[in-house]
C-alpha cells in the first residue's frame, strides 16, 4: 500500500510525521472501496476504526426509531471520520456513516492508534489536532444551527462545498439543515434571482 503523494502531504500539513511514523500508521490502515449507498459505520455498531477520506463523499446521519433520518454532517476527501464518541467509550454507534458517491478510504485501527500515539510524539500530535479541528467544527455547526435561519445554513453550506447541489442529493442538504426539500427548493429557487 502507497502512502505517499497528497494523503502524505495531507498528514504532514496538519502536523509534521516522519516517515517511519507513516510507516507504522500503515501496519494498522487497510485501504478500503466502498460503493455508493453503502455504509462504513452501521447504527449500534460497536466501532473499532477510524477512517481518513481519500474521494467520495460520506454522510454521517442519526435514525429515529421510526426511521426518520437527520443528516449530522457530510465528510470530504482528506478528512477523517469516525464515530467519536462510542470509539472512546467502546459502546455502539448512535451514527451511521454511508457513502453517497463511491468511496476510498483508509481504514485505521483506533486502539491501534492510541497505543502508537503513546509512544510517539508526532503522531500524538497529530491526533490532537484532528480532535482539534473535529471540535471546532462541531461548535460552528451548533452555532450555525443556533443562530442562523435556514436560507443562511444553506449558504454556509455552499461556502463549505461550492458545487453542494451538484454532489449530494436535495432531501439529504434538507436534511443537514433541518427543514424540508421543498423548503430547501424555495430557499433555492430566491437564491438563484440574486
Amino acid at each position: 500500500m502507497d502512502y505517499s503523494g497528497p494523503h502524505a502531504n495531507f498528514l504532514n500539513s496538519i502536523s509534521n510525521i516522519p516517515e517511519d511514523v507513516i510507516q507504522d500508521l500503515l501496519k494498522i490502515s487497510e485501504l478500503k472501496i466502498v460503493k455508493a449507498g453503502n455504509q462504513i459505520v452501521r447504527l449500534n455498531e460497536v466501532p473499532t476504526k477510524v477512517y481518513m477520506l481519500v474521494s467520495g463523499i460520506v454522510r454521517c446521519y442519526l435514525s429515529t426509531e421510526s426511521g426518520k433520518e437527520f443528516n449530522k454532517s457530510f465528510y470530504l476527501p482528506l478528512s477523517f471520520l469516525g464515530p467519536l464518541t462510542a470509539l472512546i467509550q467502546k459502546s455502539p454507534s448512535l451514527f451511521v456513516f454511508e457513502a453517497l458517491h463511491d468511496t476510498e478510504f483508509y481504514e485505521v485501527d483506533y486502539y491501534k492508534l492510541i497505543e502508537l500515539c503513546k509512544k510517539n510524539e508526532s503522531l500524538n500530535m497529530l491526533y490532537s489536532k484532528v480532535l482539534e479541528s473535529t471540535y471546532t467544527t462541531y461548535e460552528k455547526r451548533l452555532v450555525e444551527l443556533i443562530s442562523l435561519d435556514a436560507k443562511d445554513r444553506y449558504l454556509e453550506l455552499q461556502k463549505q462545498i461550492p458545487n453542494v447541489d451538484e454532489l449530494i442529493p436535495q432531501y439529504h442538504i434538507a436534511s443537514y439543515l433541518g427543514i424540508t426539500p421543498v423548503q430547501l427548493s424555495r430557499i433555492r429557487k430566491k437564491n438563484d434571482k440574486y
